[in-house]
């Protein structure tokens, strides 16, 4: 009788999307996870650089996601179809390009990491232009704000990812890289949908000049941003896989992807940020309380993943991958020490590139050179590798705080 006069409250779109994504961590997890208890050290390394591999190419695509995102949550409708049609073929184009250089060159790929085939790097940049299309669609998505259906296309890339690599590797008794190569391919084919259609693809589609002005500026600034990302959070997976064993890089491996799980939790936060700081600018409102709920959210996310690592990192280095990795558990929390402070900047920077602020994206390009840099003089040890990148982070988060300030004092003294 009591249960039948409570109002039943139905989640919002944006929280359907943040448990949508929270499933999609744990499955990209499990993913890594089963390779790791699988492939075992020196075999996981090669299938490291595949992941990370996927991990930069997100990255590039991203560039896209977020100016289809950005444009489409300031048009209207019939807008935001023409615009969608134009930024598809660019994207294909585009793809195209990579895709024939990653093939070209994948034998130098292969020599310069150290990897057991050729043909995984072949594999892979076949795909290239289908991940670019996926993620122009899921930024129409992203910016109309149709978050069940973006969630969607998230989950169908993720659950055939895990579901097709594993019964390739378990069924044919291998862990090729070739075999988890095509696992990944297939998976950017079922993360096209729901796809969205935007007239005849092969109609001529223009801009006009004010918006194609603007859209080659964010895209500029956007990709650059993006490259800073790729360079701050794979850099040191491919320096490692360069410089160290395929044992230790196999450790490394295991490490960065327990580590960096604020970081893909934090993305999620960042998904639904942009489109509403976007428009509630356009709106004429205030943004900042907006961005200070996400940088709590992510600050407190931070924190606990930190303490929980510092206590009992032997024993989740054991549950994640075994005990074959357990001797890379005390740089566990320093590792997630790393990925917080990047995490927690990063918000801050998405946020200024929400409200055509670019000051920001530029110190994180400056830091991410920075990052290899160090590297590359500092690599004794793995430990070294990491402490490397804590002092690099703690005065990245400082200066992009010195910055947030300085505008904020800026902007409250011109009014």
């Amino acid at each position: 009788m009591i249960l039948s006069q409570l109002k039943v409250r139905k989640i919002t779109p944006e929280q359907f999307f943040m448990l949508s994504a929270m499933g999609v961590n744990v499955g990209n997890y499990l993913y890594n996870l089963l390779l790791g208890r699988i492939l075992g050290p020196e075999q996981f390394a090669n299938a490291a650089i595949l992941i990370t591999f996927l991990l930069v190419l997100s990255f590039i695509a991203m560039t896209f996601q977020l100016t289809v995102a950005k444009f489409t949550a300031g048009y209207e409708t019939e807008k935001q179809l023409h615009f969608l049609n134009y930024v598809k073929k660019a994207s294909l184009i585009i793809g195209i390009i990579a895709s024939l250089a990653v093939v070209l060159f994948a034998g130098q790929l292969q020599q310069v990491f150290n990897t057991d085939s050729k043909w995984m790097f072949v594999i892979f940049g076949v795909g290239i232009p289908l991940y670019f299309l996926m993620s122009v669609n899921r930024g129409f998505y992203q910016g109309s704000k149709s978050f069940y259906k973006l969630s969607a296309t998230y989950q169908t890339e993720m659950f055939s990812r895990l579901v097709i690599t594993l019964l390739l590797v378990t069924l044919l008794a291998n862990g090729s890289s070739v075999l988890i190569a095509s696992g990944i391919l297939i998976s950017f084919v079922f993360g096209l949908i729901p796809f969205k259609k935007s007239g005849n693809f092969f109609t001529k589609v223009t801009l006009e000049a004010s918006d194609r002005k603007s859209l080659v500026n964010f895209i500029a600034i956007t990709a650059f941003y993006e490259l800073t990302q790729i360079i701050i959070n794979n850099s040191d997976i491919l320096l490692v896989k360069h410089y160290f064993d395929s044992y230790d890089a196999g450790l490394y491996a295991s490490l960065a992807l327990i580590g960096r799980l604020v970081y893909f939790v934090a993305w999620m936060f960042v998904m639904i940020l942009l489109p509403t700081v976007v428009q509630k600018k356009k709106n004429g409102e205030n943004t900042l309380p907006v961005l200070f709920k996400y940088v709590g959210f992510v600050s407190l996310l931070a924190i606990s993943i930190i303490t929980v690592t510092y206590f009992v990192p032997e024993l989740i280095i054991d549950i994640m991958f075994g005990d074959a990795y357990t001797s890379i558990a005390p740089l566990l929390w320093k590792y997630a020490l790393a990925t917080s402070l990047f995490a927690i900047s990063n918000v801050f920077v998405y946020y200024f590139l929400s409200i055509d602020t670019y000051m920001p994206v530029a110190l994180s390009g400056v830091f991410g050179l920075g990052q290899v840099g160090l590297i590359v003089f500092f690599h004794d040890s793995l430990e070294q590798v990491v402490i490397v990148q804590i002092i690099i982070m703690v005065l990245l988060l400082l200066i992009q705080l010195g910055y947030f300030f300085y505008q904020h004092k800026k902007k409250a003294h011109l009014q």
